[in-house]
């Protein structure tokens, strides 16, 4: 289970990020800091609260070394909304192109998704009690008294006045006795038990049912442009009432469908988006990734003006400002953003002056070496060699990567990422989907039980691609 931020020191959120994260512990501080200091915001008085914003942090560092990972992995330990832009994707307004409002309604749109699930879990037991209660009653249909109703009763229309319902009740008290038989109903209510047993017990799953599903509402929107959209759907949507259909479908898949429908059912969407506009102004990650490649070199012609131009919009969303969604204004000032990019080309002063003071914390990744490629293949709990172990099993094989492989898969993939281009742990899946391929693509076989991997493997896999003198033939 998810340790509570509450509980999480800096070097405790460290430690969390080293479970995935190889190296890069500067990095880790720095964002762990930042991590920390969101919750200590909160214990303020509201006043002190609205004066601190949070410390954005600009990171530098090579593709491949972990930059997104860090984040992507902060955002999952505190349980935020997070997004990933490039900031290449972004251009000057009035130019053909994403806005920079964009990555805000983004991140609201993951703030919903997440606050939604949230709901949907919190109701999951009673949703699965609704569900095997319309399963029963799909497999066992008994006596509904809506049902009789559909019929049609003659005196529904001479007994609806006020004067009349006393003997409106009086007769369909009646009514009921006379068509009520108890032997039938107490064996409807022992079949239903029974069926409910065996639902529990697993016995009914590949029984075929047919159930009434709601259809999907189709969003229809009116693109005004590529980001802000008029849904036209969603005006109406509420105000017509939702179609069912009848399907048929096996008792494991149509639980699925009904659960995820009661818990739908149980909801409140407007709360819902309420929370989760608050969470994504409160505790929204945005990471904009390549933000080297809009920093303007020492020429101001071209190019380069756009450039800047993409900067002075960025500014006032990182600064802190309102952005108009569709679900409303949201307020960007204590989101905390992520910038980062190689800077091979350009460096971080090339940003513009106001640009480079809303990142008051640098932060600059080193390139792997060998050593933290062996790492990385062995050490994460979602390791690309576990990874690779796992989906072999699937086939009923069984891998076993020794430590001279291991040894050697890291050395070729530091040395090509030294003499070729520099991928960092990219470098290594490259290798290890090239090393199993010929393996994968042979499987099933009900004649291999167990692979071993071992560094000869490894090198009479290669030997034919890789040369020590004309190294630069062979790029993976």
């Amino acid at each position: 289970m998810k340790q509570n931020i509450k509980n999480m020191t800096p070097r405790e959120i460290v430690a969390e990020l080293d479970k995935y994260i190889i190296g890069q512990d500067e990095a880790k501080k720095s964002v762990a800091i930042a991590l920390r200091n969101r919750y200590r915001r909160n214990l303020l008085s509201e006043e002190m609260r609205e004066e601190i914003t949070p410390k954005n942090i600009l990171m530098i560092g090579s593709t491949g070394v972990g930059k997104t990972e860090i984040a992507r992995r902060l955002a999952k330990i505190m349980d935020a909304p997070f997004v990933k832009v490039e900031a290449t994707k972004f251009t000057e307004v009035g130019y053909v192109g994403r806005d920079v409002d964009s990555m805000v309604r983004d991140l609201v749109e993951a703030s919903i998704r997440l606050t939604k699930q949230k709901r949907i879990d919190e109701q999951s037991e009673m949703a699965d009690q609704l569900a095997e209660d319309k399963l029963v009653e799909a497999i066992l249909p008994g006596r509904k008294k809506d049902e009789k109703k559909k019929s049609g009763n003659p005196f529904d229309l001479i007994f609806s006045q006020t004067n009349y319902k006393s003997q409106k009740e009086e007769f369909e008290e009646k009514q009921q006795e006379k068509e009520t038989d108890p032997d039938e109903e107490r064996n409807l209510a022992m079949g239903r038990e029974q069926v409910r047993r065996e639902l529990r017990e697993g016995k009914l799953e590949d029984l075929v049912i047919e159930i009434q599903v709601e259809e999907q509402q189709r969003e229809n929107t009116l693109d005004v442009n590529a980001d802000n959209m008029i849904a036209i759907g969603n005006i109406f949507g509420d105000m017509m009432p939702k179609k069912t259909k009848n399907r048929k479908m096996k008792v494991a898949d149509a639980r699925k469908v009904l659960r995820e429908q009661e818990a739908q059912n149980l909801i409140d969407m407007d709360q819902v988006i309420d929370d989760a506009i608050d969470n994504a102004e409160q505790n929204g990650i945005i990471f904009i990734d390549e933000i080297d490649k809009i920093a303007s070199g020492s020429s101001r012609s071209g190019a380069d003006v756009s450039r800047e131009g993409v900067q002075r919009d960025i500014l006032p969303i990182v600064e802190g400002s309102v952005v108009n969604t569709k679900h409303g204004p949201v307020k960007t000032d204590h989101m905390l953003f992520i910038g980062a990019g190689a800077f091979h080309v350009s460096k971080p002063s090339d940003l513009i002056p106001e640009l480079q003071g809303r990142f008051p914390i640098t932060v600059e990744l080193k390139s792997l070496d060998k050593e933290d490629f062996k790492r990385i293949l062995t050490v994460p709990e979602n390791a690309i060699t576990k990874q690779q172990k796992a989906l072999l099993e699937t086939e009923g094989v069984e891998v076993t990567f020794k430590e001279d492989a291991i040894e050697e898969i890291a050395e070729m993939a530091f040395l090509m990422n030294e003499q070729t281009e520099n991928i960092g742990a990219r470098r290594l899946y490259t290798i290890l989907e090239t090393l199993v391929e010929d393996i994968s693509y042979d499987l099933p076989n009900p004649e291999v039980k167990e692979i071993v991997i071992d560094a000869q493997f490894v090198i009479n896999k290669f030997k034919e691609k890789i040369r020590e003198v004309d190294v630069d033939k062979y790029i993976l």
